[in-house]
C-alpha cells in the first residue's frame, strides 16, 4: 500500500505524542483513515511513538 506524506498528515493533524498503536489506530479511524490504511499502523513493529519522527521510522519500515 502507498500512502502519501499528505494523506498521512491529514489523518494524523492535531494528534499528541506520545502516542500508543492502539490509540494511534483509533485516531486515524476517527479522522476517516481507510481500513486498509488502518491494518498497516496495526502492523507498525512498535508499541508507542514519542514523536512524529519515531512514528515515521516504523512506517518506512513497513514500505
Amino acid at each position: 500500500m502507498t500512502v502519501s506524506g499528505v494523506q498521512l498528515q491529514e489523518y494524523l493533524a492535531g494528534l499528541d505524542y506520545p502516542v500508543s498503536r492502539e490509540d494511534l489506530v483509533r485516531w486515524c479511524q476517527e479522522n476517516g483513515a481507510s481500513t486498509e490504511m488502518l491494518q498497516l499502523l496495526r502492523g507498525l513493529p512498535v508499541e508507542e511513538f514519542d514523536n512524529p519522527a519515531e512514528l515515521s521510522e516504523a512506517l518506512n519500515t513497513l514500505a
